[in-house]
């Protein structure tokens, strides 16, 4: 007899790691934060005279789809990784608050309607945040990169 929907279901939870499972949320619930502001943009669009949504809602939305997606590729980083899960979560976890940062700020700026562009007058406060950002980033998904490798060649 073949295993029903729930049995598989509650072998995948059996053998997923808290590391992935956790990883995993978060890029649902980046990809939920992105199907919301499609309804803001889509909002924007239908009652603006050019029928265009201000330029940081649809950089928003557009960052929160991409930033959803690229958090599964995230998860399965952490799933192959050698590293103990402690260490794949933090990086995943640093990758991700970047990835929500930056979303947020989208948000923010679209809803005061301040720019079309952030970096137009740059202040030190967001050259310090872009290079937390640099080092957030690269450095978190390196560390996962890295225990992929030590996990499939080492």
């Amino acid at each position: 007899m073949s295993p029903t929907v729930v049995q598989l279901l509650e072998s995948c939870r059996d053998t997923l790691r808290y590391d992935v499972r956790i990883t995993l949320l978060a890029a649902g619930l980046i990809f939920l934060l992105a199907l919301v502001l499609g309804v803001w943009k889509y909002r924007q669009m239908l009652v603006s005279q050019d029928h265009r949504a201000h330029p940081y809602v649809d950089i928003a939305h557009r960052a929160a789809l991409l930033y959803s997606f690229a958090t599964l590729l995230i998860a399965a980083f952490v799933q192959f990784s050698a590293w103990p899960a402690w260490v794949n979560l933090t990086a995943a976890m640093i990758v991700v608050f970047f990835f929500v940062a930056a979303i947020l700020g989208y948000i923010s700026h679209g809803l005061r309607r301040d720019t079309v562009n952030q970096f137009e007058h740059p202040d030190r406060a967001l050259k310090a945040a872009m290079a937390a950002l640099v080092v957030g980033e690269i450095g978190g998904f390196g560390v996962l990169l890295a225990g992929f490798v030590a996990g499939q060649w080492f």
